[in-house]
């Protein structure tokens, strides 16, 4: 585990020291910017290292984006129980101080909640998240901005350099990365051999679903940005094409050398109310838009219709009641929306809403352990489920399949499911897609279900 302090980074001759954590927050009112030109020009001022776009907030899904760059603090953890080096991200999560946090924490962290030999290592960190100081807010739907922050000082130089700043930043090459390029680590038939397996260990009463993934990679053009300095162009650029509710970027800083996760992202994980309300928003389900108004009509018919969708999602939601009841008042757990259609302009999904209240003796952390891996993309029984899919899946998921989370000042909560997701390391960006699989599952359709939600992605990068 690497921490890093920095105070002295909002401006080139400006030394700013953290201040308490009893600290009031302050907002201040900043003329419109264009959510693109600000966050560019963060990039250009203070380097890429750090950076975070955040799409959505609370309810209003979609309405809010919110930026931060020089963290204050950052965290970094990596590796699995028992290799050299290697931390438990729970733990460091545990010892967060108060503040405006954010990063992204892994699918393989769950070898720190639910020990065992089938968790593959990854070469992205574990754990990456970061305090920024202050972050600026923009309300799309009003067209409002205003800058937060407890550091009175941090705040107002961020104000004074926001309102010296005049226009956009030359625009930073963005790589074309025609679908070609990218190698499959497991190609069509061999994921619908995998997918056959699964049905065979649910006929034989192994488990009962599970969420299979496919992985592809490619490496940035050499000519042109890699790692950090690449990672806002292809974020805005997969944004651009597949605008999602909960999208988001974040870009490690030196404790993680540059990694970055960029995310298009429609699944809330976890969210957590300052009262101890929680929520969850499973989703199961997934059928491709059409450009016909009457076949896309018919699309969405199918899938609310569909016994095997419906099965998925159903399986699921019990799972994360049950997940919920280990750290929640009993008798709180409620299912306020199950198998509702939601559409996004790529894909047609189901989405369930589970919520519940957290005991006052549990935290925000052991909430994460109890849900930790996801249910929606595991499987159930979860551990299970966890342990065949690793047999059967090439490569690590890493960061894919985790969470992009974020803790507010307030000590709210909110964290999504990270699908639909790019991984940039160096020159490599890997992109994961992934399907569930329950017992009248058809390998080929599965196979077909899996390209509708991976050639988006690609395509938006040609």
């Amino acid at each position: 585990m690497l921490t890093l302090h920095k105070l002295n980074l909002i401006g080139p001759s400006t030394t700013v020291r953290v201040s308490t954590a009893e600290a009031t927050l302050q907002r201040r009112p900043m003329a419109w910017r264009d959510p693109t030109t600000v966050a560019m020009a963060l990039a250009a001022h203070w380097g890429p290292e750090g950076l975070i776009w955040l799409d959505g907030d609370g309810s209003n899904l979609g309405r809010w984006i919110t930026l931060g760059a020089d963290p204050l603090e950052q965290h970094c953890c990596r590796g699995l129980p028992g290799q050299p080096g290697a931390s438990d991200p729970f733990a460091q999560l545990e010892q967060l101080g108060p503040g405006h946090w954010c990063g992204w924490l892994s699918y393989e962290a769950a070898a720190w909640v639910e020990p065992a030999s089938h968790w593959k290592a990854d070469a992205m960190a574990s754990l990456w998240i970061a305090r920024h100081d202050p972050v600026l807010r923009f309300d799309l739907q009003r067209r409002q901005l205003w800058i937060e922050g407890q550091d009175p000082q941090r705040l107002e130089a961020m104000a004074r350099w926001l309102e010296a700043s005049s226009g956009a930043p030359q625009p930073q090459p963005r790589p074309s990365l025609a679908e070609e390029r990218w190698h499959w680590h497991s190609d069509t038939d061999s994921f619908a051999a995998g997918v056959e397996r699964l049905r065979e260990l649910i006929a034989a009463g192994d488990l009962f679903q599970a969420n299979l993934t496919a992985c592809c990679s490619t490496e940035l053009p050499a000519d042109g940005p890699a790692g950090a300095a690449a990672a806002l162009p292809l974020f805005l650029q997969l944004r651009s094409r597949c605008p999602a509710p909960f999208s988001g970027l974040v870009i490690a800083g030196a404790a993680a050398n540059g990694e970055a996760v960029i995310s298009a992202s429609p699944e809330r994980f976890l969210q957590l109310g300052p009262g101890g309300t929680v929520e969850t928003r499973p989703i199961k389900g997934t059928r491709p838009r059409q450009a016909d108004p009457q076949r896309d009509a018919d699309q969405a018919a199918e899938l609310v219709c569909s016994a095997k969708d419906r099965a998925e999602n159903v399986m699921i939601v019990d799972l994360l009641r049950n997940d919920l009841g280990r750290v929640c008042v009993p008798g709180s757990i409620d299912v306020p929306q199950l198998v509702g259609l939601e559409s996004y302009p790529q894909v047609h999904h189901l989405t369930s809403v589970v919520t519940g209240h957290l005991r006052p003796d549990c935290t925000w952390v052991d909430l994460l352990r109890a849900c930790w891996p996801g249910g929606s993309i595991s499987g159930a029984p979860k551990l299970r489920a966890c342990q065949r899919l690793a047999e059967l899946e090439p490569v690590a998921r890493g960061p894919y399949c985790g969470s992009l989370l974020r803790r507010d000042w307030d000590g709210s909560v909110d964290s999504s499911i990270l699908i639909r997701s790019l991984l940039l390391r160096g020159r490599q960006l890997r992109c994961h897609g992934g399907c569930g699989i329950v017992a009248d599952s058809n390998p080929q359709a599965e196979a077909e279900e899996l390209g509708w939600k991976l050639h988006p992605l690609l395509e938006a990068l040609a």
